[in-house]
């Protein structure tokens, strides 16, 4: 049996995570990337434990895990990959740019989406920083067969 209530709270979880990733955006867009960093944040939290292989707290106690449809579960996936996304692109424009936290956040989204373009090529840049040229090669490679032009593209900048 659903729990209506605990399904609006799923609902407005969800509502306020898109709102902060698009509030992440116009502040990436406008080239205010710590902000935007706080915002993808934001938004990750807001669907933090609500993904569906994540064990919640509550059941300690007795609560039964609510059920996600297929749409949500897609849409807490979509939100938070391309957070995690996001949030790398925003630590590549760092004076100092932490190449560890972009390879987590860049792996984070290949665990959900193994073809994304972005993900890869930016996971290959971070792996390249780090010393690790066998790997940096390996997503590099991958993300030049998926969409050439566009890592042709991203090389040049």
């Amino acid at each position: 049996m659903e729990n209506k209530s605990c399904m609006g709270d799923v609902t407005s979880r969800i509502e306020q995570a898109l709102h902060y990733k698009a509030e992440g955006n116009q502040c990436y867009r406008e080239g205010h990337y710590q902000r935007a960093i706080g915002r993808y944040h934001r938004a990750l939290m807001q669907l933090r434990g609500l993904e569906t292989d994540a064990p919640s707290p509550l059941q300690a106690f007795g609560a039964e895990k609510v059920k996600l449809s297929k749409e949500q579960t897609e849409l807490i996936e979509d939100t938070q990959a391309t957070c995690y996304n996001n949030l790398a692109a925003c630590l590549l424009q760092a004076e100092e740019v932490n190449y560890e936290r972009v390879k987590d956040y860049s792996l984070k989204v290949l665990q959900k989406q193994p073809e994304n373009v972005k993900a890869l090529y930016r996971a290959g840049v971070a792996f390249h920083h780090l010393g690790d040229q066998e790997r940096a090669l390996h997503y590099l490679t991958k993300a030049a067969r998926r969409l050439p032009n566009e890592v042709n593209r991203l090389f040049c900048l």
